[in-house]
């Protein structure tokens, strides 16, 4: 292992070459000017809680498909009631 010998400098050089590390950053950064943008457009009262939904909801989504863990249907069930209670709060 070329990297491990390299010490320091090579690890951190393989890791910012990664692209999994680099879409990681890339979606982090969409993440943030989403959020950045949705509370220039709502109150963070509204805001804050539709984020802390989605981010459950697609944690769900994510470890079916991504993961391929298998998601019992409560875990379904509680992704579709947080789901629900944030789009009331929007009304």
């Amino acid at each position: 292992m070329k990297s491990a010998r390299a010490g320091l400098a090579g690890a951190a050089k393989a890791v910012l070459a990664s692209r999994t590390f680099l879409a990681g950053v890339f979606f982090l950064a969409l993440g943030f000017f989403a959020l950045l943008t949705a509370l220039s457009w709502a109150d963070v009262s509204l805001v804050a809680p539709a984020a802390a939904s989605l981010t459950f909801v697609t944690n769900a989504i994510a470890a079916r498909f991504f993961l391929h863990e298998n998601v019992d249907k409560r875990r379904w069930s509680a992704a579709l009631l947080v789901f629900a209670g944030v789009a009331l709060l929007a009304r």
